[in-house]
């Protein structure tokens, strides 16, 4: 009898440790980029639609919550990963400002397609999130009572999310250089794919989370095959 409850008390920690693990773990791996970016100065290497990509997926995934009351610790992690991705932007802006030679500022306010996400003033980022927002409560509130709604809203949010890297592997792409973006981050990014699947696949979570994991973690190794092909391909070249 002592036993099982020591059997049952060892699980809840370690069930409450998961969830610990699942609200932060998430913001872990922007914490190397976000010194990388401080380090250099330089955000070349980081793409920001990154941010743009885990924004949308987050705040959709909150209003997937308010239809379909899942996991609480999924809702706090997006939370704190919209806080997070506040944070990097706010570090470029910032850092980008500073490194422009050019006085000519890009707005939200241009309605220019062109430099869409790539504003030069931090508040435009929190503008557009706060617009997206609005708009997303109005549908949501009229079509609430849709189990379709619901369950789109759902799917769009983790479509989102699985889509993480592939602005970092386009960017890389791009710029035929992995340089300036932290290995550490796509390393991090890895191990917690893995974790949140098993932790998605163990919690019985909905399908669309535990597929968007899988997604992500191919993802993942792409970008670190980039990371030893442009390594390699730098090499030959100084050789």
């Amino acid at each position: 009898m002592e036993m099982d409850e020591d059997m049952e008390g060892s699980w809840t920690l370690l069930s409450w440790l998961a969830s610990f693990v699942m609200v932060f773990g998430g913001a872990l791996p922007y914490v190397p980029q976000y010194q990388e970016i401080q380090k250099s100065s330089n955000t070349e290497g980081f793409s920001t639609r990154v941010c743009l990509v885990l924004l949308i997926a987050n705040i959709l995934r909150i209003f997937f919550w308010i239809g379909k009351q899942f996991e609480l610790t999924l809702l706090l992690q997006s939370v704190v990963m919209i806080l997070t991705m506040f944070a990097m932007l706010h570090l470029c802006c910032t850092v980008q400002n500073a490194n422009r030679v050019s006085t000519k500022q890009h707005r939200l306010s241009d309605l220019n397609l062109h430099y869409f996400w790539k504003w030069s003033a931090f508040e435009d980022y929190l503008l557009f999130c706060f617009g997206f927002t609005v708009v997303c409560a109005v549908i949501t509130l009229l079509l609430l009572d849709s189990v379709v709604f619901v369950e789109t809203l759902g799917s769009l949010a983790v479509m989102f999310e699985a889509m993480l890297g592939v602005p970092q592997l386009l960017q890389n792409f791009h710029n035929r250089s992995t340089k300036g973006m932290s290995v550490k981050m796509v390393l991090l990014w890895t191990a917690g794919d893995v974790f949140k699947t098993t932790y998605f696949v163990m919690n019985e979570s909905p399908a669309q989370f535990w597929v968007c994991g899988s997604v992500q973690i191919l993802i993942d190794v792409a970008i670190l095959l980039q990371v030893l092909f442009y390594s390699q391909d730098t090499r030959a070249k100084l050789g």
